[in-house]
């Protein structure tokens, strides 16, 4: 009797050092870019690497197109940003990025607008990895990105530019009686209005992205994107904004906040990010650490709500200053 009591505690101890351990362990989160028509990257890439360490949960790491000549101080990756494509010349597919994508729980992508395409072996890499429960974060001009390529077109669910038409699905707004619309009408991908602050409204309160939010709250200057369109498949709408480029007798509020699933896989998927300002928003901080967790574990424990989170009628932001 007093050998099984011992051998149960014995085993229990076990059992809860494992799980102190699971507990503890980081988020491992992989940024990929290297080419970007917005001059904000890439230091935006080192704005997000810092918001989610600063919370503790995760580790990030960076993988960067190589003929970028990969630099190792902030100054030279702040200078990138003066090639507005990221390449001098024609974007062209770099054949030796091939991230381990297996060694991360999720990546984020803070590519863009007119980015090469990467190599067949890495998208078919990258596809499998999504597809078997990988998890995936697409921000902002990342919908902009590899528009003639299926299966990242999936996984976003709707995007914008890149000669997408009525060919590559319909576009996904919500309506005027507040529901989701995939609409078929001829078109082309892709407008926005200026940057300027707007409202963002929580249409999902149950998911976890996005439970305990504010029905809605103001963000920073941003480009508010409409008219994206793709398959628009397994996608569910968490938060809407209205841009200064509706239609009005569509009366449209355009996605910023998606989770889609493709295969066993995750993603967050938000329109939100042109520029530093938008970037030190707290709403969009909050959104990306919690879209990260979602996208990688499928829950949010660190889903406490921020004290100067932005209310409907007062932005906040926080000034980024870079921890070294």
């Amino acid at each position: 009797m007093l050998k099984s009591t011992f051998y149960l505690l014995l085993g229990f101890v076990f059992f809860a050092s494992i799980s102190c351990q699971s507990k503890d362990e980081k988020i491992k989160v992989l940024i990929v870019d290297g080419q970007n028509n917005h001059v904000v990257w890439p230091k935006s890439t080192i704005m997000m690497k810092q918001y989610l360490e600063e919370n503790g949960a995760f580790q990030v790491d960076i993988s960067r197109t190589q003929f970028l000549n990969k630099s190792e101080t902030f100054s030279e990756w702040l200078a990138l940003a003066d090639v507005p494509k990221g390449v001098e010349g024609k974007p062209k597919t770099d054949p030796d990025f091939n991230p381990d994508f297996s060694k991360y729980d999720v990546v984020i992508s803070n590519f863009g607008w007119q980015a090469a395409s990467w190599s067949e072996k890495t998208k078919t890499e990258f596809e499998a990895y999504v597809n078997n429960g990988g998890g995936f974060v697409s921000v902002h001009a990342a919908d902009n990105s590899f528009p003639e390529w299926k299966a990242y077109n999936k996984m976003i669910a709707i995007g914008g530019w890149g000669n997408r038409n009525e060919k590559d699905g319909p576009y996904l707004y919500v309506d005027k009686d507040n529901m989701p619309k995939r609409d078929y009408t001829e078109g082309a991908a892709g407008r926005h209005g200026p940057k300027e602050p707007f409202l963002v409204t929580t249409y999902n309160k149950e998911h976890p992205i996005t439970k305990g939010m504010p029905d809605s709250w103001m963000h920073t200057s941003d480009e508010c994107y409409a008219f994206l369109r793709g398959p628009a498949e397994n996608v569910t709408i968490l938060a809407t904004a209205v841009s200064s480029k509706k239609a009005p007798e569509l009366e449209q509020k355009e996605p910023v906040a998606m989770a889609i699933d493709y295969g066993k896989g995750r993603v967050f998927h938000t329109t939100l990010g042109h520029d530093t300002t938008s970037f030190e928003c707290v709403g969009f901080i909050t959104l990306l650490r919690r879209g990260v967790e979602w996208a990688a574990t499928g829950q949010v424990i660190n889903n406490e709500m921020p004290e100067d989170f932005p209310t409907a009628q007062k932005i906040a932001s926080r000034s980024f200053k870079l921890q070294k």
